[in-house]
């Protein structure tokens, strides 16, 4: 019903900056929350990011201040903003979005993401 298409993922040295972004399609007619999860290799998947239907927002307390979630209601897609990128932040990143409260909750296949000099 919803596919989910995660770009903007590579390479960036410490201290840098990344944009990933999630373009959303199928039967959409409304985004209840979208969030950002990210896995590293041998750890827990952890939720980095998310945005309600009325753009309230939560960080894992590891990025807050470095990254930025953000949505285009218009054109359904979704935005991670990160600064100050940090080793630790490499993982693959994985967009997500529910479309109600009770709905099923959609990801997207993920983008890695890599900090190292």
């Amino acid at each position: 019903q919803v596919q989910l298409v995660e770009s903007g993922g590579g390479l960036v040295q410490p201290g840098g900056s990344l944009r990933l972004s999630c373009a959303a399609s199928g039967s959409i007619g409304s985004i209840y929350v979208m969030a950002w999860y990210r896995q590293a290799p041998g750890k827990q998947r952890e939720l980095v990011a998310s945005i309600t239907d009325g753009d309230g927002t939560n960080y894992a307390d590891s990025v807050k201040g470095r990254f930025t979630i953000s949505r285009d209601n218009a054109k359904k897609t979704g935005s991670l903003q990160m600064n100050s990128l940090k080793p630790e932040d490499t993982a693959v990143y994985y967009c997500t979005l529910r479309r109600s409260r009770i709905g099923p909750l959609y990801w997207g296949r993920g983008t890695q993401v890599t900090v190292s000099s």
